[in-house]
């Protein structure tokens, strides 16, 4: 006869599933915090970013030679 304690048992997850769990939460978490943390700095990039003029590369003319 086996035990109850046998029976109740689920299987249980692999060490490699646990492991890319953790590294997954950790990377985003540490992404979030990063983003938080450099907030104010993003916030001005983007502004900058939308008040300069988009340049086409194709229309530079001192490219060409």
């Amino acid at each position: 006869m086996s035990s109850s304690a046998d029976q109740n048992d689920k299987p249980a997850l692999p060490g490699w599933l646990k492991v890319g769990v953790v590294a997954a939460a950790s990377a985003f978490a540490g992404g979030m915090a990063a983003a938080w943390f450099y907030r104010k700095t993003l916030t001005r990039l983007r502004q900058e970013a939308e008040r300069e003029p988009q340049s086409n590369p194709s229309d530079d003319s001192a490219d060409e030679i």
